[in-house]
């Protein structure tokens, strides 16, 4: 199946939730911060109780690969763990000259076996063309993302507009196989309207929600005539929604009650 298909399977064409699964380990239960497989024993626990409400997962690299092999190996068990019915996104944002990319792309989904990864624009199209080469796997182009810092480059005005609307052009112009996203952070608010007057109909990936203090309401408000599927992520706010022995079912209830605003 092409990844379009995938994504609006699982979002029903419109709005899905996805959580990020971003484990810190001093942040971790003591139970679970002390056994042998910390970060794949929390992630398996979170997947048990949230799949059911998920429409994809979005394992932060990072946060595995600050443990060096024995991270890598956690996020590989980690990936496994989530039922076909979800998605998988890589969140690495990489981006680089077209051969190191490749290198990038063969790893996430030959090696990691994930559906789609962030990815940086910042050096062209080149470096986005090794991600799109498949189409069962996606990309999700850097946009506008959620912190404050992205207005720096984002919006800088070049030719006469911000550099995201040529980046998001860009993006349309290499969506040829229907496998191109894009994040936009919901912390942007103001520049929610530019960006889909541009994108038109690429899919979202929107961080931002929760602990980032991103308005779900007015993410909802722009979203409403945009026809093209979006994903929502929150991470800490659903899985640390507890940090005691409880944490997979208050992350199951965190989920719930996000899913269900996201429905309304």
């Amino acid at each position: 199946m092409d990844f379009n298909s995938k994504l609006r399977n699982v979002t029903d064409g419109k709005i899905g939730l996805c959580i990020g699964l971003d484990p810190v380990l001093d942040r971790l239960p003591e139970t679970i911060r002390t056994s042998r497989e910390p970060l794949y024993a929390f992630n398996s626990e979170i997947i048990e109780h949230t799949h059911d409400i998920a429409a994809a997962y979005k394992p932060n690299l990072a946060f595995y690969e600050a443990l060096g092999d024995e991270g890598w190996r956690q996020l590989e068990k980690t990936v496994q763990a989530v039922p076909d019915k979800c998605l998988v996104i890589a969140d690495g944002k990489r981006g680089d000259i077209g051969s190191t990319a490749a290198a990038y792309a063969l790893s996430l989904f030959d090696r990691l076996d994930v559906d789609a990864a962030t990815v940086n624009p910042y050096l062209g199209a080149d470096a986005l063309l090794p991600f799109l080469e498949r189409v069962d796997h996606g990309a999700f182009v850097l946009a506008v993302t959620s912190n404050p810092g992205g207005a720096d480059l984002q919006e800088l005005v070049c030719e006469g507009e911000p550099l995201f609307r040529h980046v998001i052009r860009m993006a349309r112009r290499l969506n040829g196989s229907g496998n191109v996203g894009l994040v936009v952070g919901a912390t942007r608010p103001t520049l929610w309207r530019d960006v889909m007057d541009v994108a038109v109909d690429l899919p979202l990936l929107v961080p931002g929600i929760g602990a980032q203090g991103g308005d779900l309401g007015l993410l909802k408000s722009a979203l409403r005539d945009y026809p093209a599927p979006t994903l929502v992520n929150a991470s800490r706010s659903i899985i640390y929604a507890s940090s005691g022995a409880d944490f997979g079912r208050a992350a199951r209830e965190a989920a719930l009650n996000l899913a269900d605003k996201l429905r309304e």
